[in-house]
């Protein structure tokens, strides 16, 4: 049975239902909870019988990496091996926030099974007063991917979690709906400390990065879904899909328009139950059986922050077939919707 606890927003590790899902992970256990980003499935990083149950319960592939949570700098110093002074003053500018660092493992601090066998680990310290809380109460770093079965949307409320792994997991901490609504972004310092590689991106913007790091380059690989030793989470296999087909489609208005209302009328001929995925001021120019606003053209924050929910709408109104409108020009935030979407789609674009 899954146990649910509803706090607060400022609840302390003190606080009884924190206290209580910090003991399970201290124990062994996994329990799903809110951070800015989504919701994560943590279990204690140093327990690979504990890290397996999160394998086990989201169907995840294990040569995939995950993320370490920390409270303090103190837990990093566990874990890593050095921190290179640019991914120093990365940290000092974005943690708490949505950015992970790949770092140089500490031999032996972590179950192998989170650093898929690679000499890094992926550590980020969450802006979320109940995720700090409870990484506080369980007093151990936490190792925690998206908690939802692997290849779904990722979770943004308590309700998606429960829907995705109830019956699976230990527990699900409720802190309301997330902020950001994408997962962080992930980055490395190359070893020279010249060059920033964005690995998946995210909250923290490759602009963002530059401001605080004027001196380094930073560069963007998130086209390198397909390596064998993918060094961090989201870089392989399916991600964020919902159960219909999803196709993304990226032009001007005047073509894609059109194209878009041929293909929901072809796919409604042949009995599919159609979807749109667009923004609100545009909602009106398509006819479906669900059409799904998500955010304003001007505001990718917004569209971040509804992306995954709106994938799961379709999933509840049993839609088959989805056009979702892209982006041209994605930069900051809007290219890490694109690298969604696009993942999502499974790659399926059409440029029109």
């Amino acid at each position: 049975m899954t146990r649910s606890w509803s706090v607060e927003p400022d609840a302390s590790s003190a606080h009884p239902f924190l206290a209580e899902a910090g003991a399970i992970l201290a124990q062994g256990g996994i329990v799903a909870f809110p951070t800015e980003t989504v919701y994560g499935l943590g279990a204690d990083a140093g327990n690979s019988k504990a890290v397996e149950a999160i394998f086990a319960a989201k169907g995840r592939p294990s040569d995939n990496p995950l993320i370490v949570h920390i409270a303090d700098m103190e837990q990093l110093d566990e874990l890593v091996d050095e921190v290179d002074p640019i991914s120093r003053r990365l940290m000092d500018a974005f943690w708490p926030g949505p950015l992970t660092l790949v770092l140089p493992a500490r031999p032996g601090t972590v179950s192998p099974r989170v650093t898929a066998g690679l000499d890094t680990v992926a550590v980020r310290m969450p802006d979320h007063p109940v995720a700090l809380s409870l990484l506080r109460a369980a007093s151990c770093p936490i190792a925690a991917p998206s908690a939802n079965r692997s290849g779904r949307p990722s979770p943004t409320t308590a309700a998606h979690v429960h829907g995705d792994l109830d019956g699976r997991i230990d527990g699900v901490v409720d802190g309301g709906p997330t902020g950001v609504g994408l997962e962080s972004t992930v980055a490395v310092v190359e070893r020279d400390g010249g060059r920033i590689r964005v690995l998946r991106p995210g909250g923290v913007t490759v602009a963002d990065m530059r401001r605080v790091v004027p001196d380094a380059e930073v560069t963007s690989e998130t086209g390198a879904e397909d390596t064998e030793a993918p060094r961090s989470p989201g870089m392989k296999y399916a991600h964020y899909a919902p159960q219909g087909r999803l196709t993304v489609v990226q032009g001007k208005m005047e073509r894609t328009v059109p194209w878009v209302r041929e293909s929901l009328a072809e796919a409604k001929r042949s009995g599919e139950k159609t979807g749109v995925l667009t923004v609100l001021e545009h909602a009106e120019l398509y006819e479906a059986d669900l059409v799904m606003g998500c955010g304003r053209a001007n505001d990718m924050n917004a569209v971040a922050k509804e992306l995954y929910a709106a994938l799961r709408r379709f999933d509840q109104a049993g839609i088959t077939y989805i056009i979702a409108e892209g982006y041209e020009s994605a930069d900051g935030i809007g290219l890490a919707v694109m690298n969604r979407l696009n993942k999502a789609a499974g790659h399926r674009i059409v440029k029109v």
